[in-house]
């Protein structure tokens, strides 16, 4: 949980392919099928929570036990 002190800078497409160890072209094709974790424009560029990110993949890590 972050605190308003201690927020983590948001990732970019690549920043978030590498955490995933995901091409980032599977990002955009995930993002088609309105699947993968969250993401948010900000102007032209996507942007990511670490956050939510590792909250996505922990959800996932619960639905295949």
């Amino acid at each position: 949980m972050t605190t308003p002190t201690a927020l983590e800078a948001l990732w970019d497409i690549d920043q978030v392919a590498d955490y995933l160890g995901v091409p980032v072209q599977t990002l955009y094709a995930w993002r088609k099928r309105h699947y993968g974790p969250p993401a948010g424009r900000v102007g032209r560029h996507l942007r990511y929570d670490p956050t939510a990110v590792r909250e996505w993949f922990a959800a996932l890590t619960r639905e295949a036990a």
